[in-house]
């Protein structure tokens, strides 16, 4: 893996453990060698894990619609900033980008983020590892909702392993690395 993209809240959440969780994770790409690919924004959780890798020389790509931009919410000191034409570039191209997935704390367009990846997964479309980092439960209903539309026939359960599931940022990087080797 080279770079891993990070979905997550262009909020910081009500909890102090998101942003804490969020420049953690920063850090630990740095040290494994880990470039960042994410939405593009200097706000939330976004800015955080930005700001992370960047104070500590890691390499961050930021991808984001035109329309973000003209609102301000670029981060114009990253390694680099791709201006695209809407959402749906935005995530085909940071797709394209990354070798990996882990989605942090955050709402909708988090959300719909993470389980585009794990749809395109379930599609064929990419072998690439999912992870989600649960911070202090946060993704706890989701795994709930999950094993009931498995109980319910909705998915089916060998679906299940598409994403991985930790409370811990080292231990969801060894698992995505060796996922990433054994899919590859």
């Amino acid at each position: 893996m080279r770079r891993i993209c990070i979905f997550c809240g262009s909020q910081v959440g009500t909890n102090g453990l998101y942003r804490q969780a969020a420049t953690a994770l920063g850090q630990l790409l740095v040290r494994h060698g880990y470039g960042l690919v994410y939405g593009g924004g200097h706000v939330g959780l976004m800015g955080v894990i930005a700001d992370a890798v960047l104070e500590h020389g890691g390499e961050v790509i930021g991808v984001i619609p035109e329309s973000m931009v003209a609102r301000e919410l670029a981060h114009l000191g990253l390694t680099q900033l791709q201006v695209v034409p809407g959402m749906h570039a935005r995530k085909a191209r940071m797709a394209e980008l990354a070798d990996a997935f882990i989605a942090l704390p955050g709402g909708y367009g988090t959300f719909e983020e993470l389980f585009e990846v794990i749809t395109w997964a379930q599609l064929g479309m990419h072998r690439k590892p999912i992870g989600l980092l649960n911070v202090a439960g946060y993704f706890n209903a989701l795994k709930a909702l999950v094993d009931q539309a498995i109980a319910e026939g909705f998915i089916r359960a060998e679906h299940w392993h598409l994403f991985t599931i930790a409370d811990d940022a080292n231990t969801l990087l060894e698992i995505l690395s060796l996922k990433e080797i054994h899919e590859t």
